[in-house]
This record gives structure tokens, C-alpha cells and sequence, in this order.
């Protein structure tokens, strides 16, 4: 492609809006060409908003130290320099809905990381490998906004990207009951170790909001757009219980599931590897080769040995075993930040530019 798109992020100099930064560093469709943060960090450098609180572990790339931080409340002041954004931005539920409409009123495509709009009816939350059919939806939510290009796509929890892609490789055996327990990383709050001393060496059995997310987003996964809304499916019933535990990236997931067709540990695992989507077919620049992989050893996947498979754009799963009370058991881990976060709303924009729904202003 000649000439890249322009991106903008909002909520720039946060965690998530740090990894957006450092994943669409040479991007082959997409440019960063300006940053948005709150008005305290607006007119400083890039460089300057951010001071010691980089927290990715390669450098701040060169093209954004020198960027001029504009204020996120701007909105048509941000959107006139852009051809669609990455929102990452931190302020209360309401205020998020109101700045992203606000932002897709000004025909600029919103690509939210936020839950904010994850259950307005007319926005899609897509993981592109399981249902990108959904954004056909966008149609349907142009016509309430009144515009022609602008709109609002977003992603779904992080912690679900390490149960729900097995899940749905496994449809045709029709799970109907699941248990799931989810061990999540620190940076899922936006923290490292540094900032959160007392995560070492610890376990806190409590993530606000994380259990109800974790049930429920699943189903809208896998719902169908009807009469303009997506409806969520109401299979299978999903229970779920969250703990932040002493690791800085990487969500594991222990999950028991009934079928209604007893499948064999074969059959699961052989789904899993033969599992593709939309992005692989399209050979998108972010798309993992193999979305998701099956590991044999008894201890695997591990945090430290696997977070970062594919890039981090890949699900690992393992110890699939009979169970006494389920049919089977098993372990997920995706890297909550990349996949789950900023990883996945990238790929979401490749997607929708694939598709038409992003072009140049």
C-alpha cells in the first residue's frame, strides 16, 4: 500500500495506549500521526506526557517522542488530523460512550479497547477470527448516528481470549455448561510491579466487574444480528470466577465444559489446530499464522515459556483431560495485552480496512 492510513490514539500515554504505540511502530497499513491524552498532558511532547511511566519493555519508538500531545476533549480539532482512531481512554463508562459517539459523529472510525460500548446493541465486539460478520452491523449504527463513515467497533474483556476460541473451535459438539477460572496479570489494571508492590508474592481474589464480563461477553461472541442489534446466544452458561495473580502479562484460564455431543480429547484437540478465521484467510499484517495451538507436555502452556506466542496474537491450550463431574478440562493462557487489549483491537482495524469500513478522509 502507497501511502498508510493516519491513526490517532486516544488516551495515548496509558498503559494500552503504550502498547498501541509500540505494536503500530512500522505498521505496513497504519501510520500514528497524532496522540491524544488529557488536558494535564496536552502540548507536552509525547516524550514529556510520558516521562518514566513507559512500561513496555522495548524503547519508545523515535517517530512519537517529538509528537505533540493534543487534548482528547478536541474532538474535532484530533479528528480533522485523521483517518481513524484507537481509543484507550480512562474516564467513567458514560464519558467514554459520549467521547467515542462523539468522535464517530465526526466521520472518524472509532476502534475502541474500552467495555463502554461493548453492549450498545448497534456496536460490534468482535474477535475477528470468530465473528467478524458482526460488523456488518455498523451499517445499522451509521443510520443512527447519521453518518456515512464514522462509527464505533469494539473488542471484547482480555480475559476471555483465553477460554473463548477454544470454545468456539469446539461448536459443533455444542458445549452447553462451563466452568471457567480465570489467573490474570497485573497489566490487565494497567500496572506493573513497580507500581503495585503488594501484587508481589500475592493473590487477590477480586477484579471489579471482570466475573459478569467474563460470563456474559462470550454469548454476545456468538450472537446474530437481528433487526439491526446483535442478540447474544443463550448457550452455553457460562460461571466464572476471576484472581489477580503475581504475573505482569499473561491471562491463564482452567475451564470444565459439557457437551451435548461427547466428543474425544482427538477430536478437541485436532479443532483447536485446524481452527481459522477471517484474518488468516485475509493474511492479515497482525494475524497470528496459527491462531491457536494445542501443547502436550503436563505443564504447559506456562506464562513465561508461552505468553508470547505468535507475537502474543496466539492462544495456547493444554491439558485437555476427561473430567469426573465435566466431560473435559482444560488450560488457556493469551497475553492480555496484546491479544486481549491493544493486539486485538489492531487487528480489528486491519480487518475492517480489508473490508471497506476504513479508508482514507
Amino acid at each position: 500500500m502507497s501511502q498508510k492510513l493516519k491513526v490517532g490514539i486516544l488516551g495515548a500515554t496509558g498503559m494500552v495506549g503504550q502498547r498501541f504505540i509500540s505494536l503500530l511502530e512500522n505498521h505496513p497499513w497504519f501510520e500514528v500521526v497524532t496522540v491524544a491524552a488529557s488536558a494535564r498532558s496536552a502540548g507536552k511532547t509525547y516524550e514529556e506526557a510520558v516521562g518514566g511511566r513507559w512500561k513496555m519493555t522495548t524503547p519508545m519508538p523515535e517517530a512519537v517522542k517529538k509528537l505533540v500531545v493534543m487534548n482528547v476533549n478536541e474532538v474535532e480539532k484530533v479528528a480533522a488530523c485523521v483517518d481513524f482512531v484507537f481509543s484507550a481512554v480512562d474516564m467513567s463508562k458514560d464519558e467514554i460512550k459520549a467521547i467515542e459517539e462523539a468522535y464517530a459523529k465526526t466521520e472518524t472510525p472509532v476502534v475502541s479497547n474500552n467495555s463502554a460500548h461493548r453492549w450498545t446493541p448497534d456496536v460490534p465486539m468482535v474477535v475477528p477470527e470468530i465473528n467478524p460478520e458482526h460488523f456488518k452491523v455498523i451499517e445499522f449504527q451509521k443510520k443512527r448516528l447519521g453518518t456515512t463513515r464514522g462509527f464505533i467497533a469494539v473488542k471484547p474483556n482480555c480475559s476471555i481470549q483465553s477460554y473463548a476460541p477454544a470454545l468456539t473451535a469446539w461448536k459443533e459438539f455444542e458445549p452447553y455448561e462451563v466452568v471457567a477460572t480465570t489467573y490474570q496479570a497485573i497489566s490487565g489494571a494497567g500496572k506493573t510491579f513497580k507500581d503495585w508492590p503488594e501484587m508481589v508474592e500475592n493473590v487477590i481474589p477480586y477484579i471489579g466487574g471482570e466475573e459478569e464480563k467474563s460470563e456474559k461477553e462470550p454469548l454476545r461472541l456468538w450472537g446474530k444480528i437481528e433487526d439491526g442489534v446483535i442478540v447474544p446466544a443463550k448457550s452455553p452458561v457460562i460461571t466464572c470466577q476471576c484472581i489477580r495473580v503475581p504475573v505482569l502479562n499473561g491471562h491463564t484460564a482452567a475451564v470444565f465444559v459439557k457437551f451435548r455431543k461427547k466428543p474425544t480429547k482427538e477430536q478437541l484437540i485436532e479443532k483447536l489446530e485446524s481452527f481459522s478465521g477471517l484474518p488468516q484467510e485475509l493474511d492479515l499484517p497482525s494475524a497470528p499464522k496459527q491462531f491457536i495451538r494445542y501443547m502436550q507436555e503436563d505443564n504447559r502452556p506456562q506464562v513465561q515459556l508461552d505468553v508470547n506466542y505468535e507475537n502474543g496474537m496466539g492462544v495456547s491450550i493444554g491439558r485437555i483431560r476427561e473430567d469426573s463431574v465435566y466431560d473435559f478440562k482444560f488450560v488457556g493462557l493469551s497475553h492480555n495485552t496484546v491479544r486481549g487489549a491493544a493486539g486485538g483491537a489492531v487487528l480489528c482495524a486491519e480487518t475492517l480496512k480489508a473490508l471497506g469500513y476504513i479508508a482514507a478522509k
